[in-house]
């Protein structure tokens, strides 16, 4: 089956969850029915466009000759028609020449296109973020000569932070940057791990590189941001010379076999030409704008991950006919009526329905902060995408990789066979917790700086949220019954770990990141609770309008109802998991105990 974009999914959390007239500042350009067909022609191109490609492109593979990386057959064409069209820019600012549209509406844009091609997706994602970066720090001169075409799409950008030294420790990174009399710096080193530093489906490739001047601090405290071309720029916007980069390699991946991974090395000739974007030494901090733009990013991938896996999987258990049914052994049925597949079906459903309402309520927060015009209100919104960051791109790109097994596991034996696709969308997914920060990093993020930096701010935000739903869904309180208790019982753990975390504080920090991911798994489950009790209750409200399909009000009921008898059941044992090193410093295991 083709990929089709989950429109009436979009349709009832546009409408129903989040409130996009408050979150646009009541932009009159941004009217539901303006949203609702950009939306469809955004899913004409990846259903029409971009899949075709994607496991054409999973089997061809990419070829590289003399330090060139030609993609497969078909997407620079395809990079092409997203250009001309205006697809990659949909997020970007009016005036630097992309369409102004709010994270509401293209942050669904990114999902589709990621569910449909993945690989070839991460291009223009990965030059958002340069974009904005540059946008940020960049000078005048800088902004002048690369926004317009990286904008246009002519040119793209990559991230350069890793080195061979250098992963989640970005404080070992050694590449160096020599000032020159000119202003420009000379830079030396090597980068791996870099997505799409080499392709043919643009003019010119702008790297953001993380390097330290000759008299920099050690540590994070001592890199700087550099804006280093692929090839140099005339002062009138005309391409130069090449500049001294180059891809060594390419990486042999377990998947997104479409997206290069390069290694490059800056300088074999004496030192690429680079820009200091910034002030000195402080590239880190300049750098997390795109880190940070790149982590929600990377969680929509795992919402699309999951939307496609589950497609895939409701398809072939309708069409797969096998066994039969206790009351009538005599007649074959569809796998969809075992009772197994359908708890995987309902698990992939709910699930996957959690995450992609997590990502719009972060959505909404994004637009409240650029259009509110109260400046409290705008740091609250910022508070809470800032809570949700980590929460949101660990929590669904970890579920996403078990959507993803579960559809696999639905196929049976087929799904361990390449043809069907959904070992594809697996092996995809499966970058998605390690990329622009670990599961492991988010859930150290989550509990040193969310809550103990900041004091849990933001998660008494997210609490008050919580709360204000409970207090709505009581008006179905004999419909809603078990997901109310149980997001109840989820809220009280949630706070009762988090009060532990704070009470222990920096004393208890080993023991504390020990059990960092089961706080943050915890986390993302009662947040999806919150949001499905939502859906649930706006699903009951809709009873009778003609807007949605009876079927299609009560799925949202009955996801709400299964994700609290099972998602949320894992709670208890999460916070078990917590309580349990936080109540004992002695507890944790030694790095010792593994030497055997």
């Amino acid at each position: 089956m083709s990929y089709q974009a989950p429109l009436d999914e979009l349709r009832f959390l546009i409408n129903e969850l989040v409130d996009l007239e408050k979150a646009t500042g009541k932009n009159d350009l941004v009217s539901d029915d303006l949203v609702f067909s950009i939306w469809e022609e955004a899913g004409r191109f990846a259903t029409g466009v971009l899949e075709p490609l994607n496991r054409p492109g999973d089997c061809e593979g990419l070829r590289f000759e003399d330090g060139e990386v030609k993609t497969p057959a078909g997407f620079v064409g395809a990079y092409r028609q997203l250009t001309e069209m205006g697809w990659n820019s949909v997020g970007l600012p009016e005036e630097l020449g992309g369409q102004g549209l709010p994270w509401l509406v293209s942050s669904p844009i990114t999902e589709m296109f990621s569910s449909a091609n993945k690989a070839f997706n991460m291009c223009a994602g990965l030059t958002q973020g340069a974009i904005e970066a540059i946008n940020l720090i960049g000078s005048a001169y800088i902004k002048e000569l690369y926004l317009e075409p990286m904008v246009a799409g002519r040119w793209t950008g990559t991230m350069n932070l890793t080195e061979p030294q250098a992963g989640s420790d970005v404080g070992a990174i050694r590449t160096r940057a020599i000032p020159q009399p000119d202003g420009t710096y000379r830079i030396s080193g090597q980068k791996i791990f870099i997505s799409f530093g080499e392709h043919d489906l643009a003019e010119n490739i702008i790297h953001l590189v993380l390097a330290r001047l000759p008299d920099a601090p050690e540590g994070v405290r001592g890199i700087s941001l550099f804006l280093v071309p692929k090839f140099l720029v005339n002062d009138d916007g005309c391409l130069g010379n090449r500049n001294d980069l180059q891809c060594v390699s390419i990486e042999h991946k377990l998947g997104i076999h479409a997206s290069p991974t390069c290694t490059l090395v800056f300088g074999d000739q004496g030192g690429a030409t680079g820009y200091l974007l910034g002030e000195p030494n402080r590239g880190l901090a300049a750098m997390f704008v795109m880190m940070n733009a790149a982590r929600l990013t990377v969680g929509m991938e795992g919402v699309a991950s999951a939307e496609a896996a589950l497609q895939k999987a409701r398809a072939y258990a309708f069409e797969r006919v096998q066994g039969s049914k206790a009351e009538d052994p005599s007649t074959a049925v569809a796998i969809a009526e075992h009772e197994d597949v359908r708890r995987m079906l309902m698990l992939m459903t709910s699930r996957t329905r959690a995450m992609r309402a997590m990502a719009m309520v972060i959505a909404e927060a994004q637009d409240l902060c650029e259009s509110s015009d109260d400046t409290a209100e705008s740091a609250r919104q910022h508070t809470f995408v800032s809570l949700m960051t980590p929460i949101f791109k660990a929590w669904a790109t970890e579920s996403a990789v078990e959507v993803a097994s579960l559809a696999i596991q639905i196929h049976g034996g087929m799904g361990f066979v390449e043809e069907t696709g959904v070992a594809q969308i697996w092996r995809d997914s499966r970058i998605c917790p390690i990329y622009e920060g670990t599961t492991g990093i988010q859930a150290n993020d989550l509990v040193s700086r969310k809550l103990l930096r900041d004091k849990g701010e933001g998660l008494s935000l997210l609490v008050a949220k919580i709360r204000t739903t409970l207090q709505e869904s009581q008006a179905f309180a004999t419909e809603l019954r078990k997901p109310i208790s149980a997001l109840e019982e989820a809220l009280n753990s949630l706070e009762g770990c988090a009060e532990r975390i704070i009470a222990l504080g920096d004393s208890g920090i080993e023991n504390i990141r020990f059990i960092s991911v089961p706080f943050l798994m915890l986390a993302g489950n009662t947040v999806g609770g919150w949001l499905m009790l939502q859906c649930a209750v706006r699903a009951l409200q809709a009873r009778g309008s003609e807007r949605y399909a009876e079927q299609t009000l009560e799925s949202w009921r009955q996801s709400a109802e299964f994700y609290s008898r099972y998602t949320l059941a894992e709670v208890h044992g999460l916070e078990r998991q917590v309580l349990n090193y936080l109540e004992d410093a002695a507890a944790a295991p030694a790095a010792d105990i593994f030497r055997y």
